[in-house]
C-alpha cells in the first residue's frame, strides 16, 4: 500500500467516509464473530503485505499507547532506569488511572520513524492497529477511530467494504 504523502488529504478522505465507515462497522456486529475475525485477518494480511509503517508512523506521532505495569518494568530495565524514574520522566496517570505518555509524538520515535525501544515496546504498540486479533466485534469503535489515524486501517476497512 502506498502511504499518502499528503496527510491533510488523507485526513479529509477519512473524515468524509466517517459516517459510512461507522455504519459499515456497525453492520459487522450482526455477523458471526468468527466470520468477522476471519475477514479482518485476511484483509489485514493483504494490506500489511504491501505496507511500510516506517513511511508513516502516524500512530506514534498522534496517539499514545497505554503502558501496563509490565511494560513500565520492561522498558525501564531496558533503559537502565528504575520504574518510578521512567514513569516520572515519560508518563502520567490519566483519568482512567492508566499510564500514558506525557507528550506526543512518542519520545522514543526517531526522525527516521524507527522506534528507539522497538524490542521492548509496549504491548499496545506491538498489537497496533489491532486488526488481526480475535473478537474484533468488541473493538469496532476503536477500529473506527484508527481509520482516521492509520492509512492501513483505512485500507483494510475499504477492502472489507468491497468484499461484503
Amino acid at each position: 500500500m502506498v502511504i499518502p504523502s499528503d496527510w491533510d488529504q488523507f485526513k479529509e478522505q477519512a473524515k468524509q467516509k466517517r459516517k459510512e465507515n461507522k455504519q459499515f462497522l456497525k453492520s459487522l456486529k450482526r455477523k458471526k464473530s468468527g466470520d468477522v475475525d476471519a475477514i479482518f485477518l485476511d484483509a489485514h494480511k493483504e494490506i500489511f503485505a504491501c505496507t511500510d509503517c516506517l513511511q508513516c508512523a502516524n500512530c506514534c506521532k498522534t496517539t499514545g499507547p497505554l503502558f501496563t505495569s509490565k511494560d513500565v518494568e520492561r522498558i525501564a530495565k531496558h533503559l537502565r532506569m528504575k520504574p518510578g524514574q521512567f514513569v516520572e520522566e515519560y508518563l502520567f496517570v490519566d483519568e482512567d488511572n492508566d499510564y500514558v505518555l506525557q507528550q506526543l509524538p512518542c519520545p522514543f520515535l526517531a526522525a527516521d520513524n524507527y522506534c528507539g525501544i522497538y524490542e521492548v515496546r509496549p504491548k499496545a504498540c506491538r498489537e497496533y492497529p489491532h486488526t488481526d486479533r480475535n473478537k474484533m466485534q468488541q473493538i469496532l469503535n476503536l477500529t473506527a477511530k484508527n481509520i482516521e489515524i492509520c492509512p492501513a486501517v483505512f485500507a483494510i476497512v475499504e477492502r472489507l467494504k468491497e468484499i461484503n
